[in-house]
């Protein structure tokens, strides 16, 4: 029997996200065909996973990168284009399961054009659900479309969920592995480089993310996107230090059991499972060894080294806008910490600054639009620009 290919397109091709999910459907290339692919200034690893995968269109995020991805790929038949415009116009090809890898808010345009178009959104994209949850959640309903979440943590609550009713839910508890400097002192927190803080104890992932693990910027955009995505109330939402990060997140239950989903620190399970998803096949992942790894350790988040866990608090408390100004916020102070404007404790002082400035602006409580989400975003981004000073 002839089985239809699949249509996939990956947008954040060429980070590790997307690196991970091509890796995933070389392995059964005639299961899928790849329309459209997307990438930032790498253009000559854009070109090469373009025509490895034959895609139908391959994007660069920079204009000024779109003459070098167009000799790149000469000759072959792939159209090529660039920007943000270019990338929202991928996103409206028919496709049956996207992945959503673009980092920052540059991701959400993309995502909700997905689902206009009744596609599986693979959702690694956390600032999607940050920013826009309600958007994103109503325009899935709203068009038959899907969302399944590729987070680590999200995809193990996912997972654990299976078969369960969501209101026996008591707890959901996300674990971090505390970053670069979970064992530094407190005191050279201040002095701590971009360098140091991208070095990630067990994660092979970008720079930005690295550091925002480093700062736990990251598990506070989780605990915003767990309560978005699942509709749990944040008092039943737990961070919890887990230096291993092998068990990736866990659910209580009313009766008082627990399920953790365990597993290695490799994104492809969870790709692989939002890939397969409904079935579960086998995976070119580690297999654990829980003799060999002898214990689990955990250790509650320190308040005065991860301050973003206090202030995801108050997003979740807020509500409308407020995911998107802090987001916003967020990638502006990260923005100046790599550009060694700001030290690496000044990034939680910004982004509190400029949600206390913009807490009362009216902008806060309007109806969630794309265009509101990104006029709190500049919002957010202008208002850390004055609290540092530029």
């Amino acid at each position: 029997m002839t089985v239809t290919p699949r249509r996939i397109s990956v947008f954040g091709a060429t980070g590790s996200i997307g690196c991970n999910t091509l890796d995933l459907i070389a392995r059964a290339p005639d299961e899928y065909r790849v329309v459209a692919l997307t990438g930032g200034r790498n253009t000559a690893l854009l070109a090469e996973q373009a025509r490895r995968h034959r895609a139908e269109i391959a994007v660069t995020a920079h204009a000024d990168c779109l003459a070098d991805l167009r000799d790149r790929l000469a000759g072959t038949g792939i159209e090529t284009a660039a920007g943000a415009p270019a990338i929202r116009e991928a996103a409206m090809r028919p496709a049956d399961w996207v992945m959503s890898a673009i980092v920052g808010a540059a991701g959400l345009p993309p995502g909700i054009a997905a689902l206009e178009q009744g596609a599986t959104l693979a959702l690694a994209n956390k600032e999607s659900l940050v920013t826009a949850g309600p958007l994103m959640l109503a325009t899935a309903r709203a068009y038959g479309a899907r969302i399944l979440p590729v987070d680590s943590e999200h995809s193990a609550v996912f997972q654990a969920l299976g078969g369960e009713d969501i209101a026996t839910v008591e707890r959901v508890i996300i674990t971090a592995s505390g970053g670069a400097f979970r064992d530094w002192p407190l005191d050279r927190l201040a002095g701590a480089t971009p360098e140091q803080a991208a070095s990630h104890p067990n994660w092979d992932m970008g720079q930005r993310i690295t550091i925002d693990s480093a700062s736990m910027f990251n598990k506070a955009l989780e605990l915003i996107e767990t309560k978005e995505f699942f509709g749990i109330s944040p008092d039943r939402i737990e961070a919890l230090v887990h230096p291993e990060s092998m068990i990736h997140a866990m659910v209580g239950f009313n009766d008082g059991g627990l399920m953790a989903h365990v597993g290695p620190a490799d994104m492809r399970h969870a790709i692989g499972y939002a890939l397969h998803w409904p079935d579960r096949r086998a995976l070119p992942v580690e297999r654990l060894d829980f003799a060999a790894i002898g214990q689990f350790t955990f250790r509650p988040p320190d308040d005065a080294r991860y301050p973003a866990l206090r202030l995801a608090r108050y997003v979740m408390a807020a509500g409308g806008h407020a995911g998107a100004v802090f987001n916003g916020a967020k990638e502006r102070a990260l923005d100046a910490f790599i550009a060694r404007r700001i030290g690496f404790t000044d990034m939680a002082r910004v982004v509190e600054a400029a949600m206390t400035k913009l807490s009362a602006d009216s902008l806060m409580n309007a109806a969630i639009s794309l265009d509101t989400v990104a006029h709190a975003d500049h919002l957010a981004r202008v208002a850390v620009d004055e609290a540092i000073g530029a």
